[in-house]
């Protein structure tokens, strides 16, 4: 109640949007569409001897074997050593972090009312379903956001301490530990997300009755969806305000990076774990999660033999069960090898250990993918060459786990040529060079990145033309969605080497902010309780050059989840362009789906003038996301600045208080709810206007989406790697702190931190979301008379111009009026 209280403004709108969307429903019952599918019974079909439900029930253990390994890692690292002054930071970060994801909690309850309205109004009023099925559907939803949430707070407590004994243990002076502990955070991350994820899935598709579980899977999409976007937006705003707030301070006072006297600091690591720990745990979950929703809508929707859709339906969710083991797997023994390399070295490549990790883990589930696809489906349909064209497909996306980021490295890594552009164009062209230079290799990686997946999805698209026609409609796209399941097979290595930057990066900061070094006899502690003598030199060199590897591999993980977005996108706009076939095409009971789909297909053209000016629409919504989530951070920046400024105290102290840093977090946490809160509501109700504006209009706006917003992703999450990494360059190789270069590599960090943490990551659970929420919004739109559904087109647009509005102009910066006439008087004397 306090969340409403304190954005009383926003009520009046958002229940107007809920009067109007009760006008929804003056229509009759919709035709049949993926809230009626019906599962087919798991057991009919046999495996090697195993019918599919038995083999199923397996993959459950399976799930608690990988949860139960995440777990074991988290009670590994909370045991080891760690110095009391360097605990005590880092639980500080832990406590402004959960103060920050219980107000978010909070929202996204909010924001849940909401959603949860319309499937009420759909599935219970619209639909006619009893109210014990529209109840499981409601708890479907609430259980996504509580997963979402849940991964989120474990990936957020595990880095909250990993963090401290990773500065720790770089005190022995020598790199493998400071690599070894950010990694094992995020494979327990990554183990734990993908094994819940999938207990979740499957625990739908086994016990929950076969026509509860179609619109149960959508309601779960759709949860897990919203608490995803809700905290990758917010986290995305808040950890650039506090970021660009703090290191603005090392040009404005000349202080070192992590200084303990500035009050941003603790807010900056908070943010780092909202950011680049909580979202992206969230986002990875929901990824991972509406991929599989996806590709089971599609088989129980275009596959008519049941069959078939049994075979398929078992096949991939014992390939997702056979990758968690591969992942695995492939961690022991990545780490058997490294361990044997570096255990006892004096100098590494972070970079290496994570690169082998990624191709290890990518061709042991490649191989897998063939040996379990020859050994479940042999005869798919009559065809007893569909197991290895299938498994070639799915290739696609399990090696693009492994070419992406190759191809990321490329603009982001300390080595690229790019990054090393950056900073030679900054020596002699300053701050301006600099950003030319990172938006040059931001949109240089757009190509690339855009030619690597056509060549995949084309590799794709050939086999599944080579005899899935027979099986199925659309073939082309479920081998769409095939590659982005195989983007995610290898995920709990995809979100761990994504954990290891934030790690890596608070690491440092608890180095600095512990004051370890002036602790007095520390050294002598240190030898007595814990038999070694520090090296500070040494240990700080690891930790800098560390965070360096960390910018790269999170750069890598953004481009593989928008990606997974973008394809499975495809999949599903397919379950709306069904509803449509079923709906809008003329005699559709006398015409087979592969008539209607033609009939429909034809008006997906820019031939067709609601298709053309909803693809335009898209873009526009695209920008306006950019901007306002930039415009958020710019906002909230410029007052954590102002604060900062005015409260920070570099003589007579070692510390800032904990009062002025708490502020600083409260700061950031303001402007992150109002971003957040305006841009969903913005999306909210954009959808809903354009698909009560016209069906083929809405179809278009959502490719748009996706495409526009593949490209604006990569290119500012590229760049914005480039200028991080031209900055810890500086600062590490060059060892040129506090130089004009190195002023003005902090100005182009900071022009980057909005582009790769903020904006670009929020695309990916946007367009998701807007995707799931469409197909609920896109049926209540046919179902009622053209006149009324323009009316509330126009009603819901308003609304949504509304919070466009206040996503710009009630957010801007408010300059000091007083301050102002006093400078322009001081001008003109």
């Amino acid at each position: 109640m306090n969340v409403l209280r304190s954005h009383k403004a926003w009520l009046a709108p958002m229940l107007a949007g809920l009067a109007a969307l009760a006008l929804l429903l003056s229509g009759g019952l919709a035709s049949a569409s993926e809230s009626d599918l019906v599962l087919p019974d798991l057991g009919t079909q046999s495996f090697g001897g195993i019918d599919g439900r038995t083999l199923l029930m397996g993959g459950i253990g399976v799930c608690a074997l990988g949860f139960v390994f995440g777990l074991v890692i988290y009670s590994q690292l909370n045991k080891l050593p760690v110095h009391r002054a360097m605990r005590e930071i880092s639980e500080l970060i832990y406590e402004t972090c959960k103060t920050y994801l219980v107000t978010q909690f909070k929202f996204i309850l909010v924001l849940e009312i909401l959603i949860g309205a319309v499937m009420v109004l759909y599935f219970g009023v619209l639909r006619h379903m009893d109210a014990a099925k529209v109840v499981v559907i409601l708890l479907s939803s609430l259980v996504g956001i509580a997963g979402s949430c849940g991964v989120a707070w474990f990936g957020m407590r595990i880095n909250t301490f990993a963090n401290s004994r990773a500065a720790f243990a770089s005190l022995k002076g020598k790199p493998f530990p400071t690599y070894a502990i950010p990694l094992k955070a995020g494979m327990s991350i990554g183990a734990v997300l993908i094994s819940t994820e999938l207990m979740l899935m499957l625990v739908i598709l086994l016990f929950i009755p076969g026509d509860y579980a179609g619109p149960c899977f959508i309601g779960f999409a759709i949860g897990e969806s919203l608490g995803a976007s809700a905290l990758r937006i917010a986290g995305g705003i808040f950890t650039k305000i506090a970021d660009i707030g703090s290191d603005l301070m090392k040009i404005v006072f000349n202080i070192k990076e992590d200084d303990a006297r500035n009050p941003g600091v603790i807010a900056d690591c908070t943010g780092d774990n909202a950011g680049d720990s909580v979202g992206p745990s969230a986002d990875g979950f929901e990824t991972y999660g509406v991929t599989g929703v996806a590709l089971i809508s599609f088989i129980l929707l275009a596959v008519p033999d049941t069959a078939v859709q049994v075979q398929l339906l078992v096949w991939i969710f014992v390939m997702r069960i056979v990758m968690v083991l591969a992942s695995i797997g492939s961690y022991l023994l990545n780490e058997a090898i490294a361990k044997g390399s570096y255990a006892d070295a004096d100098k590494m490549n972070f970079e290496a250990p994570l690169t082998r990790l990624v191709w290890l883990t990518s061709i042991v589930s490649v191989a897998l993918t063939y040996a379990v696809s020859a050994f479940m489906i042999p005869n798919l349909g009559g065809d007893t060459t569909l197991w290895w064209k299938l498994s070639s497909i799915i290739t696609c996306g399990t090696l693009a786990g492994a070419i992406i980021p190759e191809m990321i490295k490329i603009f982001t890594s300390t080595e690229s040529r790019h990054v090393r552009e950056v900073v030679t164009a900054s020596r002699e062209g300053g701050a301006s060079l600099n950003v030319l230079s990172g938006l040059t290799a931001g949109n240089f990686s757009a190509y690339w990145m855009g030619i690597v997946l056509v060549a995949l999805m084309g590799i794709s698209y050939y086999f599944s033309a080579q005899g899935l026609g027979q099986l199925m409609i659309a073939e082309s796209v479920f081998a769409f969605g095939l590659v982005a399941f195989g983007f995610l097979g290898m995920g709990p290595v995809t979100i761990a080497v994504d954990s290891y930057g934030p790690v890596t990066d608070n690491a440092q900061s608890v180095y600095e902010l512990s004051l370890i070094e002036s602790v007095p006899n520390v050294e002598a502690e240190l030898k007595k309780d814990f038999g070694f003598t520090p090296n500070f030199d040494k240990a700080k060199h690891y930790l800098e050059e560390n965070d360096g590897a960390g910018n790269t591999f999170k750069a890598t993980a953004k481009p593989v989840l928008i990606g997974t977005a973008v394809v499975g996108a495809t999949t599903l706009i397919f379950s709306i362009i069904v509803v449509l076939s079923n709906t809008l095409v003329k005699n559709a009971a006398n015409l087979t789906p592969q008539e209607r789909l033609k009939e429909i297909m034809g008006l997906l053209s820019p031939l067709h003038p609601p298709f053309l000016l909803g693809l335009v629409t898209g873009g526009a919504i695209i920008y306006w996301f950019t901007g306002a989530s930039t415009q958020a951070v710019s906002t909230g920046a410029y007052r954590a600045v102002e604060f900062i400024k005015a409260n920070i105290r570099l003589e007579g102290v070692e510390k800032a208080s904990i009062t002025d840093s708490k502020k600083v977090v409260e700061i950031c946490t303001q402007y992150a709810q109002r971003g957040m809160f305006n841009i969903f509501l913005g999306v909210f109700f954009s959808t809903l206007a354009f698909a009560c504006l016209e069906p083929f209009f809405f179809i278009g706006y959502l490719i748009s989406i996706a495409l526009f917003g593949l490209y604006q992703a990569i290119f500012m999450a590229n760049a914005g790697g480039a200028w991080d990494n031209a900055k810890k360059l500086v600062e590490v190789e060059l060892k040129e702190k506090g130089t004009p270069l190195h002023a003005a590599t902090v100005v182009g960090d900071t022009v980057g931190d909005p582009f790769k943490d903020t904006s670009s990551v929020a695309m990916n659970p946007i367009i998701k979301f807007t995707t799931l929420f469409g197909l609920l919004a896109v049926e209540l739109a046919i179902e009622i008379d053209r006149g009324t559904s323009l009316v509330l087109a126009g009603i819901f647009f308003v609304l949504s111009m509304v919070f466009v509005y206040r996503s710009f102009y009630g957010m801007r910066i408010k300059s000091d009026e007083k301050a102002t006439a006093a400078a322009g008087a001081r001008a003109t004397a």
